[in-house]
């Protein structure tokens, strides 16, 4: 049971835990054991453990991963979008014409609809439309030199 065990997990102490626990298990359970597939039963017992075992390793290696990426975020990271934010600002500050810059916060800051910038500056949806393509033409080359 222990070579099994020693086979399945590549380590020696956690072998004899979980022969241990297999053994500890039956004889809290007492319940009697058919002397004809004891071995089988014993088997059975401990690589199921085995594999309980590897799972939980699986599952505490994930967990780690996932921790070690939370805490790979960095200073650098949080000044690097700073950065971009702050370029944003000023790329929707310097749009032209006015009307593309008004157009924009309307629509992104303000969470307007065409239709509702359209009756708020007397134009049609189309020209909203127009304007706002304008507006994100110009930021977008503000921004892409950033992503370089």
């Amino acid at each position: 049971m222990f070579r099994l065990a020693s086979i399945l997990l590549h380590d020696e102490e956690e072998s004899m835990d979980v022969v241990h626990d297999v053994f500890a298990r039956l004889l809290v359970d007492g319940r009697p054991l058919d002397e004809t597939t004891v071995s089988a039963f014993l088997l059975s017992s401990v690589r199921n453990q085995c594999l309980n075992v590897m799972r939980d390793r699986k599952i505490d290696e994930r967990a780690r991963q996932f921790l070690m990426l939370e805490s790979e975020v960095s200073t650098r990271d949080v000044e690097d979008l700073e950065t971009e934010i702050s370029t944003l600002h000023q790329g929707v500050a310097d749009l032209e014409p006015p009307a593309c810059r008004e157009v924009i916060l309307l629509h992104y800051r303000d969470g307007l609809t065409f239709r509702e910038i359209a009756e708020r500056l007397n134009v049609s949806e189309t020209t909203v439309y127009k304007h706002l393509r304008c507006a994100l033409d110009q930021l977008r080359l503000t921004i892409t030199p950033l992503e370089r």
